[in-house]
């Protein structure tokens, strides 16, 4: 499938202050806090676009679907860092799944030479925009000073 088939059959819409295109797929039941026990996502990005810089309060796990690799940067709270690949070559050492740790910066775009990926996010418990935190640039080059250009490149105001 092309982008423009899979934003038509998912019906995908831009993630607000993220980047990307998405789509949630599925929720399960509430909680007593009324937080989904679980959720799921499809997402879109064009190597003209990326996703955030961010962190959640509980793990994600990121699965990749189609298209071109995606890079990741993840930025722990212990201060060490990683660039993992989400794709299908994994003799290469990239990754079909990869949990991000709870508290952890994240953030992607297309590999270079890409033109799109289209992926999945799952987490448990379920997503909710209270959860999402957006990442500063100049705080988080402050903490992880040599990953500066890449966090550049992964901050949106």
């Amino acid at each position: 499938m092309t982008p423009d088939e899979l934003i038509a059959y998912y019906g995908l819409e831009p993630i607000p202050r993220e980047g990307g295109l998405f789509r949630r797929t599925w929720a399960g039941p509430a909680r007593p806090d009324g937080r989904p026990e679980g959720s799921a996502i499809v997402v879109l990005l064009t190597a003209g676009d990326f996703s955030a810089l961010h962190r959640l309060p509980f793990a994600e796990t990121w699965h990749f679907y189609l298209g071109d690799p995606l890079r990741l940067l993840l930025l722990a709270p212990d201060g060490t860092t990683r660039t993992p690949v989400l794709g299908p070559d994994l003799r290469s050492g990239q990754h079909l799944q990869l949990t991000v740790p709870a508290r952890t910066w994240m953030g992607a775009r297309v590999a270079a030479g890409g033109a799109w990926a289209f992926f999945g996010c799952t987490t448990a418990p379920g997503f909710t925009y209270p959860d999402y935190e957006h990442g500063d640039a100049a705080d988080l080059t402050a903490r992880y000073p040599a990953e500066a250009d890449l966090i550049t490149e992964l901050c949106r105001p």
